[in-house]
């Protein structure tokens, strides 16, 4: 993403900035929502107000990271509307304006990969018009259960409601008066799965249900959880149950399990062609999907590739090995692998790691293979189950990849301790990693994430990507 400045006048709500004119910007980490199929159907964005740093090492860093001017800058140029809390204060560009053009940031679109993004909104970013350019249909404003509701409150909600804004009740825990005020204006309900009453469930998504809310649960990280959930017939998923080493069993992937790790050996070596051709002919599933890679627009070919050995010459190992790592964690349902959660989480890991390695001193090819692979493979127990130390000898990873994966170790266990704070929008472990990851920056993370995201987005992907279709085993 593209951090953007803005003087924020600090007048409180979820996100608040710096009332000593230092310039801060807003960065988003984002969390998949799933669907009763166990299909992504939306993220929450995590968002992170960081300070920024003075004007000419901010120049430096954008040179750095390759930011452009972002195209929804000229918000922060257009006059601002007082807010309830500032009345008559002097036009100035707004917090609410910097997130709005954030999230209007191309590479929000590229993240969110066509789902919506469910954004936590303070009372302040409700009363202020710049967010009335957000897309409606792109995105769900949710409600803390903290804020303070009174007649004005209700009356703009409901002027977003009537201009399409749809609401969610966040962290709802126990229904208070806030609850029970805008409960008529949201279309669904987050449940704080983790600290809500399990006497108090089932009545209350018994209540829900009926009144036609959609119901989602937040905090799902163990499988017990979603199924409890799933039964009280709750609609959408938040959580990271789907990357746990106990989900092996509940997922069919996409090849037989000797097939994929017998390739993935194969490639660690210097196969031949010959070898390759012998290897993949055993499963046809693989070579369906390298016949689509060798065949997509992006390789320049020059004619329609027939054959397996054409494929392979046409493709290159390397690429073999880059789709056939991340075609580890697809599905084997007819699933479209850019809504398939695990394979998306995997995919944006390594290229993450791969990006962020490529920011730090003396870093090369090599360096970034290696982040890549381990971010790759750092979710491998979630398809295999079993010993994570194991599979990762089976694949023949060096020390220091499986160094990283298994104990945090190095410069590659650190950016995968960064990755997977950002996952979580722990954003002071990411602070703490960024101490170490030197000339690493908060905000970098935050962009280098959707970057990231955006590229594991299959239908945006480049040429290397565009064999990644559809199973159809």
């Amino acid at each position: 993403m593209t951090t953007i400045e803005v003087d924020d006048p600090n007048r409180g709500g979820a996100t608040p900035g710096r009332t000593d004119g230092t310039p801060v910007s807003a960065c988003f980490a984002r969390q998949p929502i799933l669907d009763r199929d166990g299909m992504l159907c939306g993220f929450e964005l995590k968002l992170h107000c960081v300070d920024e740093a003075p004007a000419e090492e901010g120049a430096a860093a954008s040179v750095r990271a390759g930011q452009t001017a972002h195209p929804a800058a000229n918000l922060l140029d257009a006059e601002t509307v007082p807010t309830e809390a500032q009345p008559g204060a002097a036009a100035q560009p707004t917090f609410t304006k910097t997130v709005v053009a954030a999230l209007m940031h191309s590479g929000m679109r590229g993240a969110l990969n066509g789902h919506p993004g469910y954004l936590d909104v303070s009372r302040e970013m409700l009363f202020d018009d710049a967010l009335e350019l957000v897309p409606a249909e792109r995105f769900m404003f949710e409600i803390q259960p903290d804020i303070e509701v009174d007649d004005a409150l209700v009356a703009r909600i409901v002027v977003l409601h009537a201009r399409r804004y749809r609401f969610v009740l966040d962290a709802v825990v126990v229904p208070n008066d806030t609850f029970a005020r805008l409960l008529p204006y949201a279309e669904g309900v987050k449940i704080d799965f983790p600290r809500i009453s399990r006497a108090l469930l089932p009545k209350l998504a018994t209540v829900l249900k009926s009144a036609g809310k959609l119901l989602i649960a937040a905090g799902i990280d163990a499988q017990a959880d979603f199924e409890t959930a799933l039964n009280l017939g709750f609609d959408k998923f938040q959580g990271y149950f789907f990357a746990r080493a106990h989900t092996a069993a509940l997922r069919r992937v996409s090849a037989p399990r000797h097939a994929l790790l017998n390739l993935l050996q194969l490639l660690a070596g210097d196969p031949t062609v010959a070898q390759l051709e012998a290897e993949l002919k055993l499963n046809p599933v693989l070579v369906m999907h390298l016949m689509k890679l060798a065949n997509s627009s992006g390789l320049a070919v020059g004619h329609k590739v027939t054959t397996l050995r054409e494929a392979i010459n046409a493709t290159g190992t390397n690429r073999i090995a880059r789709w056939t790592q991340l075609l580890l964690y697809a599905d084997g349902r007819k699933v479209a692998l850019e809504d398939d959660p695990l394979l998306q989480l995997a995919a944006t890991r390594a290229r993450f790691m791969e990006l962020a390695v490529l920011r730090l001193p003396e870093a090369g090819r090599d360096e970034a293979d290696a982040a890549f692979l381990t971010g790759v493979f750092s979710f491998v127990d979630a398809v295999f189950g079993g010993s994570l130390e194991n599979t990762l000898n089976i694949l023949t990873l060096s020390k220091p990849i499986q160094a990283a994966i298994l104990r945090r170790e190095g410069v590659l266990g650190q950016l995968l301790s960064a990755v997977d704070a950002l996952e979580r929008g722990a954003w002071a472990e990411i602070e703490a990693a960024c101490v170490q990851l030197p000339p690493l920056t908060v905000s970098e993370v935050a962009e280098l994430g959707l970057t990231a995201a955006a590229w594991a987005g299959v239908a945006d992907r480049s040429a290397e990507a565009k064999g990644l279709e559809r199973i159809e085993d």
